[in-house]
C-alpha cells in the first residue's frame, strides 16, 4: 500500500472559493481513483490561499483485475439445428479474441467473457491526475499568457507523488515534481518534500499549515486566548473564522485598538468596517459592551508584531473617521427628512422610486395585519413601512451598503420614533442569506414579508421571473426568506388575496392577472417544496400537500406536512390510506357535486357511511379551524371500517341513475372529509 500525493500551487485564491473547491477536489480524487479500480482507504484534503492538495492513502499497487462481459448473437443465430457454432458465433468470438469454445451462454445469447488483468498504478496515475486537474470547476476561472487552460487562478507549481516516486503530469509549461513553495515571505524558496506521507509535515516546517481544520481552530484559540489577556470577548461569527482560514498560511493573532471617541457611533457603525471590510473580530467586556479594542489574524510569526498592529489601527482608524463624519452628516436631518430623497433613488425600470415603493408598502402592510390577525402595531407598522427605505440615502449606508436597514433602526431611534418601529426597519431585510436570523417581533415580520412581496410581485409584473439559473432580482432568495418567516412566527394569511393586494398597488397594466397570480403562487409553491425536501419530508407527502384542495396559506403546508408525516408513522395509517384510496379510485372520474338523498339509499352500509361521514365532520370542524391536522388525521381513521362496508355490500355504478349518482356524491363527501389536510391519493404507501 502507498500515499498519493497531489498538490497544485496557485497564485493566491479567492478565499470563498476554496470552501468549495476543496469539497470537489477530495470528491474527485476519490471518483477517478475508484473509476480506475484503484482501491484506496481515505482521501484527505488540504488547502491554504496558494495551494490545494490531496493524500491518498492505503492506495494499492496495481488496479483491481476485471471481467469484461461482451453480448454477441442470439443462440438461435449462434448455432445451427445441431448445435455448432455458425459463421456468425465464430467471427464474435474471432473479434473478441477467444476461442469458440469458450463463448458462454445465458439469456438466450452468447458471450465473450474475458478476464483483464490490472495493471500498475504508478502507469496510470499520470492520466487520473491529469483528468483531475482538468475536471476542476470555479465559480470563475483565468487564462494567463497564451494558454488554452484556464484555471481558478494561474498555478506556478505541481507536486505528484506515490510515496517517494513522482507522477509526471503537465499542463500550461508546468510539469509536477517533488518540489513546493513554503510560505511566501517566511520561507520563500523552493521546497522538496521527500514522500507523500511527510507532506504535512515538510509544509509546517516551511511555515505552511496546510492542514485547514487545526489552522481553522489554531485561529479560534488564539483569538479566544488573546480576548481573555484583553479583559474581554472576541465575537467570533463562523463564517468570517471560516474566511480568514483561508486567508492565511501560518496564523498569528494580534490585538489592536481604537480610540475611545469612536464608541460613540452605534456599534453596527464600528462592527460593520471593522468585521466587513477589514477581517477584524471585534471585543466586548463582560457587560457585552463593545471595547476598543479588535483582534485580527497576521499571514505569518511574531516578527515585528507591533509594526503590524500599528499598520492595521491605522487602516482601521481611517475607516472610522468615515464613518464619524458620514453619521454627523446625516443627523443633521432626520429619518423622515431623509425619506424625501428617496424620489431620485429608481426602484425598477417603469415602477417607480424607492419613494413609491414606501407608500406602497404603507398599505400593503396595513392589508397584511388585518390579513394575519397578528397582534401587532399597526400604527408602528405604518411608520415603519414609510420609513422603511430612508436610510438608503444616508452617506453611512451609502459608504458602508451591508448597514442598509441596521442604520435606519439607530436612526429612528435617535429620532425617538419608538422601539417597534426601529426593530421592524431593523428586520425587514431578514432573513439577507440562508441560515440568517428571522424577523423576531410581529411588525418586523409583516414589513419583511411585504418588501419581499413587492419585489417578487413587480418583478414577475415586469415578465422577469426566474429562469433556470438566472435570478438577477434574487427572487428565490426572497421568497425562501418569506416561507421561512411565516413558518417560523406562524404568520398565516391567504396568498392569493394578498397578492392581488400587491399588484393592485403596482403601476402596471396586466393583461392576465389571474394567470400572473398563478405564476407566483406556483413560484412560491416550488420552493415551498424544496425546502420541505431539504429538510427530509418524505417526496410524496410534499406533493400531497401542496395538492391539499384549497390550500392557500404558505405557513399552513409545513404545519400540514409535519402533521402528516407523523400520522403516517401511527398504527392505523396504512390501512385507513387504503381505504380511502378505494374512494379516490371510483370517484376521481365521476365526481358528483349534489347532497346525499338518505331515501336512495338501498343498503344499511350506506346509511351507516353516511352517517359515520356527518359525525366525523362535526367533530373534525373544530380541529381544522384550529390547525390540529395531526388529530384531525387520527380522527378520519373512524371512516375506515364504513368505507370498505359500504364497498363490500353495493356496487357503486348501479344500473339506476339516481342509486349511483347519489352513492358517488356520497363518496365525494368521504373524500372531501379525508383530504382536508392534503390529498391522500398522492402517497406512495409500500
Amino acid at each position: 500500500m502507498a500515499n498519493l500525493l497531489y498538490e497544485i500551487g496557485t497564485e493566491e485564491m479567492p478565499a470563498q472559493y476554496m470552501p468549495g473547491i476543496l469539497k470537489e477536489y477530495k470528491e474527485l480524487a476519490g471518483k477517478k481513483l475508484a473509476e480506475a479500480r484503484i482501491p484506496f482507504s481515505t482521501v484527505k484534503v488540504y488547502g491554504t490561499p496558494r495551494r490545494m492538495a490531496f493524500l491518498a492513502e492505503g492506495v494499492a499497487e496495481k488496479q483491481e483485475d476485471s471481467n469484461v462481459e461482451s453480448k454477441g448473437p442470439s443462440l438461435k443465430i449462434a448455432f445451427d439445428k445441431d448445435g455448432n457454432p455458425t459463421r456468425a458465433a465464430q467471427g464474435f468470438a474471432r473479434g473478441q479474441g477467444v476461442d469458440v469454445k469458450d463463448l458462454v451462454q445465458k439469456d438466450g445469447y452468447v458471450y465473450a467473457v474475458k478476464h483483464l488483468e490490472g495493471k500498475k498504478t504508478i502507469d496510470l496515475l499520470p492520466a487520473i491526475l491529469d483528468d483531475i486537474l482538468h475536471s476542476l470547476n470555479f465559480p470563475k476561472t483565468m487564462r494567463w499568457a497564451d494558454y488554452d487552460f484556464g484555471f481558478v487562478r494561474p498555478f506556478r507549481w505541481m507536486v505528484a507523488l506515490l510515496d517517494d516516486q513522482v507522477i509526471p503530469v503537465e499542463a500550461n509549461d508546468v510539469k509536477s515534481g517533488r518540489e513546493a513553495r513554503g510560505h511566501r515571505f517566511l520561507s520563500n524558496h523552493l521546497i522538496t518534500i521527500p514522500d507523500a506521507a511527510a507532506y504535512e509535515k515538510t509544509m509546517e516546517d516551511n511555515f505552511v499549515m496546510v492542514d485547514v481544520d487545526k489552522r481553522r481552530e489554531t485561529i479560534r484559540k488564539q483569538i479566544e486566548d488573546l480576548a481573555v489577556a484583553e479583559g474581554g470577548k472576541a465575537a467570533i461569527s463562523p463564517d468570517l473564522l471560516e474566511e480568514v482560514t483561508f486567508l492565511v498560511e501560518y496564523p498569528t493573532a494580534l490585538c489592536g485598538h481604537i480610540d475611545d471617541k469612536y464608541l460613540r457611533l452605534p456599534d453596527c457603525a464600528i462592527i460593520t468596517p471593522m468585521r466587513d471590510h477589514q477581517r477584524y473580530f471585534p471585543m466586548f467586556d463582560k457587560d457585552g459592551k463593545l471595547m476598543p479594542k479588535f483582534i485580527t489574524v497576521r499571514n505569518g510569526g511574531k516578527e515585528h508584531l507591533d509594526i503590524v498592529t500599528h499598520g492595521n489601527e491605522r487602516v482601521l482608524r481611517a475607516r472610522l473617521d468615515d464613518a464619524v463624519f458620514f453619521f454627523d452628516n446625516d443627523r443633521k436631518k432626520s429619518l423622515a427628512q431623509h425619506r424625501e430623497g428617496l424620489h431620485e433613488v429608481a426602484f425598477q425600470h417603469g415602477l417607480g422610486n424607492m419613494y413609491d415603493k414606501t407608500e406602497r408598502l404603507q398599505k400593503l402592510c396595513d392589508a397584511l395585519v388585518k390579513a394575519t390577525g397578528l397582534e401587532a402595531d399597526a400604527k408602528a407598522v405604518e411608520r415603519a413601512a414609510l420609513l422603511s427605505k430612508a436610510d438608503l440615502v444616508t452617506g453611512m449606508v451609502t459608504e458602508f451598503t451591508e448597514l442598509q436597514g441596521t442604520m435606519g433602526k439607530e436612526y429612528a431611534l435617535l429620532d425617538n420614533e419608538g422601539e417597534k418601529v426601529a426593530q421592524a426597519i431593523g428586520e425587514q431585510y431578514m432573513p439577507r442569506f440562508a441560515g440568517d436570523e428571522l424577523p423576531q417581533s410581529n411588525e418586523g415580520r409583516i414589513l419583511a414579508v411585504a418588501d419581499k412581496l413587492d419585489n417578487i410581485v413587480a418583478t414577475f409584473s415586469r415578465g422577469m421571473a426566474p429562469t433556470g439559473s438566472q435570478d438577477p432580482y434574487a427572487l428565490r432568495r426572497q421568497a425562501l426568506g418569506i416561507l421561512n418567516i411565516v413558518a417560523d412566527g406562524g404568520v398565516h394569511f391567504p396568498l392569493r388575496a394578498v397578492l392581488a393586494e400587491t399588484l393592485k398597488n403596482l403601476p402596471v397594466d396586466v393583461e392576465n392577472e389571474a394567470k400572473l397570480l398563478d405564476e407566483v403562487a406556483d413560484f412560491f409553491a416550488q420552493r415551498a417544496k424544496n425546502m420541505l425536501l431539504d429538510k427530509g419530508v418524505r417526496y410524496d407527502v410534499v406533493d400531497a400537500v401542496l395538492a391539499a384542495p384549497g390550500l392557500d396559506d404558505l405557513a399552513d403546508i409545513f404545519i400540514r406536512a409535519d402533521a402528516l408525516a407523523a400520522y403516517l408513522e401511527t398504527e392505523k395509517a396504512a390501512d385507513s390510506i387504503q381505504a380511502f384510496t378505494r374512494v379516490e379510485n371510483i370517484s376521481k372520474n365521476n365526481v358528483v357535486e349534489a347532497p346525499v338523498d338518505a331515501a336512495l339509499f338501498q343498503d344499511a352500509a350506506e346509511k351507516a357511511l353516511c352517517e359515520a361521514v356527518e359525525k366525523v365532520a362535526a367533530a373534525t370542524a373544530p380541529l381544522a379551524a384550529d390547525r390540529k391536522y395531526a388529530d384531525l388525521l387520527a380522527a378520519n381513521d373512524e371512516l375506515a371500517a364504513p368505507v370498505n362496508a359500504f364497498f363490500d355490500a353495493v356496487m357503486v355504478m348501479d344500473k339506476d341513475e339516481k342509486v349511483k349518482n347519489n352513492r358517488l356524491a356520497l363518496l365525494n363527501q368521504v373524500k372531501k372529509q379525508v383530504n382536508q389536510v392534503a390529498d391522500l391519493s398522492q402517497l406512495v404507501m409500500k
